[in-house]
Parts: structure tokens; C-alpha cells; sequence
């Protein structure tokens, strides 16, 4: 079982005082206010690497003979009241973490930051509004590692009724998974690849299935919501035998769509794409993640039917998500290193330890070894607009989620960009990148890599908004 010390403990729990068909295999679960979704984390079976079931997966779902044991695909409304209850069922504390939306910080799934544990045996619900429409996904924030790299990983979609009607829809979740010979789990990460890039899985898999396929209709277009839920894995991905647009990154709209080249989504990211099907029945297209080394398809799309003969160029822009737009001229700066340590002490994150201190935010692995190791990184004032100076000194790529806010890419010191807003960057190698926001939504708020075992060694911390 994983556990904080005492003194963080107490410190945390003041603080809380203080503050479609066409989907593959996935299942969809809508909720409203009323009547919960129930997620129950529980260990299942499944077979991962096509051959012969996996024990240990954990998952959630309602345990029932011939259940889906991949994590649903939550699907609500953007600004309708959704309400989910966690039953944990597991034999450790967990927790559910709404990643890139903007709500409610008790609700952010963060163990003692933002709310307790959740024990074995026990529940909590969580009730919020998503105030964004797009692709999201959900994953515990307690023993991120072990939960998350046996399982519990699952998207949500928050529905926009103004979004366009497409031909039809597939969500996909990109993961890998660390199994032996056997199909059994083997160990989590190496602490030399902790260190590095990180701990690649030995089974490649999207939706939890080797390289599937999925039917559209001929000549259609069909939205393809992509979401990099991996613990490591970038993924560097192009589509053959088909056009299409990319419409939304990390779950905001693009202004204009456009046309797909290569897409790099790195662990947390997510991406929109609108795919024009082969005209021919039995056509196919392949998404293909082509990064050195480990080219492979990640899935194909089949087309089925007599063609409807669609038009790429008709896609429309999705509606746009509200942002208030930083003020740049007054925004309040704060500057973020990322980086190595040199220390190779155990050191607790949020929930639990990976035994070492590969990493450092500032100079400083979480905790910091200061007078107030727990302290924020920043306090900031809600309402006023800030300007992060992310400086990255390593040589590997950090994928930076922020919590809770969405902030909007200014510049770049390595390359051109566009002002997208997001909740996830990825921060290239020694790139010095600008990143504006403003303070909308008080509490504390985790700013982490996502990199899970960067994460775990030191790359993470906090900001305050008060």
C-alpha cells in the first residue's frame, strides 16, 4: 500500500479545510445530476496481447459476467451537471482525476491536496459541471504508475449540441502495456529508463486490442477522437490510404481546421481528427505512429456500404470553448526549470514513491527539501493573467499538464507556434517556451509531467490561486 508521511498528511488535510456506435469496443455511459454513474475500481482479467488473459488489470466497471473490463467511455454534456460515484473495490486507496477539465478543485481527484483518499470498501461522488466541450479522459492520481499501467485509463467526451454531424464517430485510446511472455505484467519501470525517456510497455494496443479495425461508411466523413492515455509513449502518427483534418487539440477547437501531416501527442495530450473514408467497399485506412524505431499501425478504418460521397472540404470549425484571453502586457511572470537532480533520495509524490529522485522542477524534486517542502510553486491572484517562462534543460521530452486551467502557447525559442490553448504541452528538448493563462479558478493545482515516472522521481509541484 502506498501512503504519505505524517507531516504531509497533516499539512494536505488543512489545506483541504482552507479551500456512437462506431465507438469499437468501448462502452458509453452518460449521467446526469440525479442518477449517478457508477464506476467501480475493481481487478479484472483481459486478454491484452491477443493471446491469453492478463490477471492484475485493474479497471473500472460494475464486475458483471461478460463485461467490457475496459474503462467506459464517460460521455456528458457541456454545461449540464454530471455526477459520478467511485466504489473502490480495489485492495489500495484510489482516486479519479478528470484530466484537462476546468472544474471544481475539490472534485480534481488529487489524494489530500484536494480531497482524501478513497479507501477499500469506501465511495465518493463527484458532481461537477464541464464548462468545455471535446475529448478528455479520466485516470486515478493515487499509485499513478501500478493503477494507471494496468489499466485504469478511460476517455470522456463532453458533447457540444452545436457540434456538426459526422457520418460517424470512434474514440480511440492509445496505450501500451508491460507484459512478459507469459501475458502477465512484469515490472512497472527500470530505474535507468526512469531516468531517461522513461519505461516503454512490450504490448502496443488502442482500445485494448493489437492494431484494430474499425467500420465506417464509405465516402464519410468520421471524427476520430484520439486520446494518448500511455504512461510513457509519444506517439508520432499519420494516416495512410485517407485525407483528414485535424479540428482539435487537446480538446479545443481548432480555429480552421487542418490539413493532417504527422501529429505528435505525447502522454495526456489528445487530438480531433476528421477522416474523409475511402470511397470503395473494403477500403481501408491505417494510422500509423512512425517514429524511429518503433513504426507500427496503431489502427485501420474499414469502409463499409455504398459511398455517401463527402466532401473533406466541407468540415466546419468546431465551436470554439470560452477562454479569457491573458493580458499580456501586465501578466505577472514566473519562471519553471525543468530538470535532472543531482539527488537520488526517496521521495513521496502526491500518493506514494517510486524510490527515487530522478527530476526536478525549479531545481527541486517534489518535495522540496526547503523549509516548506509542500509549498506552491506559485501563488497567484485569481482573476489576473500570468506568463510561465518554461525553460527545459534536459535532452528528453516532458509532456506539462496543468490542472484545473487551460493557459495559451505565446512562443517558442525552437520552433513556430500558434496561440493554441491547452492543458498539456509538450515541452521539447532544451525549448524555452511562453505560456499565458489567467488565475479563473481558485484552489490548488497540480503542474506535473506526465511522464509518469518523471512525475513520480520529482517532476511535479503546484500552483495556488487564492
Amino acid at each position: 500500500m502506498v501512503g504519505l508521511s505524517r507531516r504531509t498528511l497533516l499539512k494536505a488535510c488543512a489545506g483541504l479545510g482552507a479551500y456512437g456506435a462506431g465507438l469499437g469496443a468501448a462502452r458509453l455511459y452518460a449521467s446526469d445530476a440525479g442518477s449517478p454513474t457508477v464506476l467501480g475500481a475493481r481487478l479484472t482479467e483481459a486478454v491484452l496481447d491477443g493471446r491469453q488473459p492478463t490477471r492484475g488489470v485493474m479497471s473500472w466497471g460494475d464486475g458483471s459476467a461478460g463485461a467490457d473490463p475496459m474503462p467506459p467511455v464517460l460521455r456528458m454534456k457541456r454545461g449540464e451537471p454530471f455526477h459520478a460515484r467511485l466504489i473502490n473495490r480495489l485492495d489500495e486507496p484510489t482516486t479519479i482525476h478528470w484530466h484537462g477539465l476546468r472544474i471544481d478543485n475539490r472534485m480534481d481527484g488529487v489524494p489530500f491536496l484536494t480531497q482524501p483518499y478513497v479507501y477499500t470498501g469506501d465511495s465518493f461522488d463527484y458532481r461537477f459541471t464541464p464548462p468545455d466541450a471535446g475529448t478528455f479522459w479520466y485516470h486515478p492520481h493515487c499509485n499513478t504508475l501500478t493503477q494507471m499501467g494496468r489499466g485504469m485509463t478511460g476517455l470522456l467526451i463532453v458533447e457540444d449540441p452545436a457540434d456538426p454531424q459526422f457520418d460517424a464517430e470512434i474514440a480511440i485510446n492509445l496505450r501500451d502495456w508491460r507484459l512478459g511472455g507469459d501475458g502477465q505484467f512484469i515490472e512497472a519501470f527500470k530505474p535507468r529508463d526512469a531516468a531517461r525517456n522513461g519505461t516503454f510497455g512490450t504490448v502496443r494496443g488502442a482500445n485494448w486490442q493489437i492494431q484494430p479495425s474499425f467500420a465506417a461508411p464509405a465516402g464519410g466523413l468520421v471524427r476520430i477522437r484520439l486520446a494518448a492515455t500511455d504512461v510513457t509513449r509519444i506517439y508520432s502518427l499519420r494516416l495512410d490510404g485517407a485525407e483528414a483534418l485535424v479540428v482539435a487539440l487537446d480538446g479545443q477547437p481548432l480555429p480552421a481546421p487542418q490539413s493532417l501531416q504527422t501529429l505528435v501527442i505525447g502522454p495526456g495530450q489528445r487530438a480531433d481528427l476528421v477522416v474523409r473514408m475511402p470511397d470503395g467497399e473494403g477500403q481501408t485506412a491505417s494510422l500509423v505512429d512512425i517514429r524511429p524505431s518503433t513504426a507500427k499501425t496503431v489502427a485501420s478504418f474499414r469502409s463499409t456500404g455504398f459511398s455517401l460521397k463527402r466532401d473533406i472540404r466541407d468540415t466546419p470549425p468546431l465551436a470554439a470553448n470560452p477562454f479569457e484571453a491573458p493580458d499580456l502586457k501586465n501578466a505577472e511572470e514566473i519562471p519553471l526549470i525543468l530538470s535532472a537532480t543531482a539527488e537520488n533520495a526517496s521521495r513521496e509524490s502526491f500518493c506514494g514513491s517510486l524510490g527515487y529522485s530522478f527530476w526536478a522542477i525549479n531545481k527541486v524534486p517534489w518535495p522540496g527539501d526547503t523549509a516548506d517542502p509542500t509549498a506552491p510553486l506559485a501563488e497567484m491572484k485569481r482573476g489576473r493573467s500570468y506568463l510561465i517562462n518554461l525553460q527545459n534543460t534536459t535532452p528528453h521530452l516532458h509532456p506539462i499538464h496543468l490542472h484545473g486551467m487551460n493557459f495559451q502557447v505565446v512562443s517558442s525559442s525552437v520552433r513556430p507556434v500558434s496561440p493554441l490553448i491547452t492543458d498539456t504541452y509538450l515541452v521539447l528538448p532544451d525549448e524555452k517556451v511562453q505560456l499565458a493563462l489567467v488565475a479563473d479558478n481558485p484552489g490548488d493545482w497540480v503542474m506535473h509531467c506526465h511522464i509518469i515516472e518523471h512525475q513520480k522521481t520529482g517532476m511535479t509541484s503546484y500552483v495556488r490561486v487564492v
